[in-house]
């Protein structure tokens, strides 16, 4: 057992789609442990993305990628490139209400992550809630100026899930109850 934080994003709650991604986690045998709409704080949001090197590196290449396909070098360092879209996500965050959730059951933060899809919605499979309900990509950010608008965040990994949890919620607001559908799905 295992549990995920999952922010609805500020587009996402703008679009009425709330109701629509929520269905789908519990639809997926997944029981909400808490859940809010909130306001994220610059404080908040700035500390929710972490820069790890691995997370450098990866927005480097990426940035580099979408960038270099239009013929434009790229002469920023990883580090600079981190900054950078750190930046654009945190102000991401505080444009506007998100409702954070979070999600318990077995494999939550893996079969949270299938449910969500690529972060780069125009490469979301069908069926994901990006691959259904966006289509932005780097390209299109780098263009803007701006943060990859994909509706939702799914936790990573265990450690990402109790480090984010602890920064969006209180122990006082995550709830423990039994679901009785819980006793025909994992019977």
């Amino acid at each position: 057992m295992e549990r995920t934080l999952i922010l609805i994003k500020h587009d996402a709650v703008q679009r009425g789609l709330i109701g629509e991604i929520t269905k789908r986690f519990e639809q997926k045998g997944l029981k909400i442990s808490g859940m809010k709409m909130i306001q994220a704080t610059k404080n908040i949001a700035d500390n929710h993305y972490v820069i790890t090197p691995e997370w450098k590196k990866k927005l480097g290449e990426n940035t580099r990628k979408s960038v270099e396909k239009k013929g434009i070098k790229v002469t920023e360092t990883d580090d600079e490139i981190a900054k950078r879209i750190h930046s654009w996500n945190s102000q991401y965050l505080t444009e506007g209400p998100i409702i954070a959730i979070v999600f318990e059951g077995y494999h939550s933060i893996e079969v949270g992550r299938k449910l969500i899809g690529n972060t780069q919605s125009r490469a979301a499979d069908v069926g994901t809630i990006r691959g259904d309900f966006s289509v932005d990509s780097y390209e299109v950010a780098e263009e803007k100026q701006r943060s990859v608008r994909n509706l939702i965040h799914g936790s990573e990994d265990t450690e990402s899930a109790e480090r984010e949890i602890a920064l969006w919620f209180t122990k006082e607001e995550l709830h423990k109850y039994t679901k009785k559908d819980w006793e025909v799905i994992h019977k």
